[in-house]
């Protein structure tokens, strides 16, 4: 299987278990200071990307196997990840901070038994990465740093609204999974979650914001009833060439009665930024703004 099969089941495993669940503002309760980590493990990629965005990058001594960002990473330790989280080389690296998925608890009760602490990373909507961020600066004792960090990413979020905010906002489907060559196995953004969330800062109204979840399934018949404006398709391996982006982009056209079809407003975009709830989320949503609304941004 290759790094970009693995990274897309990744993902799904990471938004299927909240297919049945709402997804609100992450709350965190203030971290008690302890001594700043000085060798840390992230399980976590926008963690990982959070970490050397607010400048803790030269402490982290491991990284997951599906780390691609900052460069920094390749020379990092791989510990495994959601799914395989290599124990026996997390504990070889002598941590004094792992960051693993809240939902990694048989890993979390394996680190609580070799004494070493762990940081409980919970995916949320879009304000929960900077909330995470805020609360990582005040666990690690740099809340300077990180303070800068979120409030950047705050104010870039809100200049893309700002830019398309007078616009129509058509309705769009964001989908960020699908058979390859069909249209068949289509996974879209339900209306919860850090996608959603983009879309909305975007300039989009999210076909699906009445699903009051963070994915769903989609089938034809569906698509046919709704009758999306827009179709964004977010593709997050970089094995596609630009010739196979445009081969996925015309897949669509077996549905032509589509209006996104019929107008021309089907967009694949790709980059992981899209998909990693880090710092790289404010790119990554003024992408998905230039593509609703090129003009915004002449």
């Amino acid at each position: 299987m290759t790094w970009s099969a693995i990274s897309r089941a990744v993902l799904i495993a990471l938004l299927v278990p909240f297919w049945g669940q709402t997804a609100g503002p992450l709350t965190r309760t203030p971290t008690a200071v302890a001594p700043a980590a000085t060798r840390i493990v992230s399980i976590v990629p926008a963690v990982t990307e959070m970490l050397f965005a607010m400048g803790a990058g030269p402490s982290v001594v491991g990284v997951s196997s599906f780390d691609r960002h900052p460069p920094e990473v390749e020379r990092v330790a791989r510990v495994g990840a959601l799914v395989d989280p290599d124990v026996e080389r997390v504990l070889a690296l002598q941590p004094d901070l792992v960051i693993v998925y809240e939902t990694q608890t048989e890993f979390r009760e394996q680190l609580r038994r070799a004494g070493i602490p762990c940081y409980a990373y919970v995916h949320g909507d879009l304000p929960s990465i900077t909330t995470t961020i805020r609360d990582l600066g005040h666990r690690l004792d740099i809340s300077t740093a990180a303070e800068a960090l979120a409030s950047d990413l705050e104010a870039r979020l809100a200049a893309v609204a700002d830019r398309v905010r007078d616009r129509d906002r058509p309705r769009t489907m964001l989908v960020f999974d699908r058979q390859p060559g069909s249209l068949t196995g289509i996974v879209a953004s339900g209306g919860v979650g850090f996608l959603h969330d983009m879309l909305v800062i975007a300039g989009g109204t999210n076909l699906f914001s009445d699903v009051d979840r963070q994915s769903l399934q989609v089938n034809t018949e569906t698509l046919l009833a709704r009758g999306p404006d827009v179709i964004v398709e977010l593709r997050y391996n970089t094995e596609l060439s630009p010739r196979e982006i445009e081969g996925e982009r015309r897949s669509w056209d077996k549905l032509p009665t589509l209006p996104a079809v019929r107008t021309g407003r089907v967009h694949v975009l790709s980059g992981n930024e899209f998909v990693v709830p880090g710092p790289r989320i404010a790119e990554a949503t003024e992408r998905l703004a230039r593509a609703l609304h090129p003009d915004a941004f002449e």
